[in-house]
């Protein structure tokens, strides 16, 4: 079996407010068909948006989280400032934190590994 592409769909309430979100943070729109699916990608990962009545929508995340990798901090935290996208930030010995979530309650976070 040849995979030629993997995604990772998150369910989310609004398609607009979501792609805005995720276009933020630096995903960029490799395509959407209309109000059914859009297909987002950074760093070679795949994110698919699907949207569902918020009756599906559990109380935000708890199934899953995107970690973003970056070399500094400084950067994406200011992005996430100038976004006005609240974080908590996390220093320990597996690394530096950024966490945050988008619009739905999924989790995503910053990282800068120590390892």
């Amino acid at each position: 079996m040849d995979i030629k592409e993997v995604h990772i769909t998150i369910n989310v309430g609004d398609m607009d407010k979501a792609i805005s979100f995720y276009t933020a943070i630096g995903f960029e729109v490799k395509k959407r068909w209309e109000n059914y699916y859009a297909k987002l990608q950074l760093s070679g990962m795949v994110l698919g948006l699907h949207p569902t009545a918020k009756i599906h929508l559990r109380d935000g995340s708890g199934n899953l989280s995107i970690g973003l990798m970056v070399q500094e901090m400084t950067e994406a935290k200011q992005l996430l400032k100038e976004k006005s996208i609240p974080f908590n930030e996390r220093n320990e010995e597996g690394g530096h934190f950024l966490h945050f979530t988008d619009p739905d309650g999924n989790a995503l976070y910053y990282i800068n590994p120590k390892w």
